[in-house]
């Protein structure tokens, strides 16, 4: 039996599921303008170290979402908005870790607000994007248990939820072909989106620190950045409009 906590939680994610594309980003850029970025002790040395690490850090979960798509991949666009599964996926990195794809998004996210570093986005962040997902996990696994049954729950207990069993997992990567199309027509926007995310970030960090003369080599290059991911951007755009990807389910 289904207690009245669980029953909220469940339909808590399902409405995060259904407005993810939305709420997501809309309560990143709140926080990112409600709370402005900090350098660690006023050291501009450790805050650059501190924007690799959290680069390095999206960069990891960017690479974890590559890996997922392009080896076995789960709609987790749902139908219609809702949260739906023709088949029951156990192979590629599912194989290793039952939501690898929500572990990359919460990389991606942990590694932006360590570019920000700001304790009460730390904070406020950190416990949202934790829920959510935590929410969003209790929807799916709700509704896989239902349609899936005993196969699910023999899943469930040779899988875990969020911890990544790395044992075979290069055998894993080996013996399985990977779709570089499907790569680039599921996640270009997503990659897209946070990559800029992070560009303006590391751009508003360096105007509060000083003015275009001082800056102006940092500025540019930052520049350029954005407008080589824009026009990747708008490449894979195009090429997934004119059909020339094929077929990447």
């Amino acid at each position: 039996m289904i207690s009245n906590s669980n029953t909220a939680t469940i339909r808590y994610g399902n409405f995060l599921f259904k407005h993810r594309n939305t709420v997501f980003p809309v309560v990143t850029l709140a926080l990112f303008l409600a709370f402005r970025p900090r350098e660690p002790w006023g050291s501009v040395q450790l805050n650059f170290w501190l924007d690799v690490l959290g680069v390095s850090l999206a960069l990891l979960g960017q690479t974890l979402r590559v890996l997922v798509i392009g080896l076995a991949y789960i709609r987790r666009g749902g139908r219609h908005k809702k949260v739906h599964a023709d088949r029951l996926v156990t192979d590629g990195i599912f194989s290793h870790c039952r939501n690898p794809l929500y572990i990359g998004n919460l990389l991606i996210v942990a590694g932006l607000f360590i570019i920000h570093n700001n304790p009460w986005v730390y904070l406020l962040g950190g416990a949202f994007f934790l829920s959510a997902y935590h929410a969003i996990v209790a929807a799916e696994e709700s509704f896989l248990q239902k349609k899936f049954g005993d196969d699910y729950a023999a899943y469930c207990r040779r899988v875990h939820r969020w911890m990544p069993n790395f044992h075979g997992l290069s055998d894993t990567i080996r013996g399985m072909g990977f779709n570089w199309r499907r790569v680039v027509a599921k996640d270009y926007s997503t990659a897209y989106v946070w990559m800029v995310m992070a560009v303006l970030l590391l751009a508003y960090e360096t105007g509060l620190r000083s003015n275009w003369p001082e800056n102006s080599t940092q500025f540019l290059n930052l520049g350029l950045v954005f407008v080589g991911l824009t026009l990747t951007f708008l490449l894979a755009w195009r090429l997934k409009k004119t059909k020339r990807l094929g077929r990447t389910k």
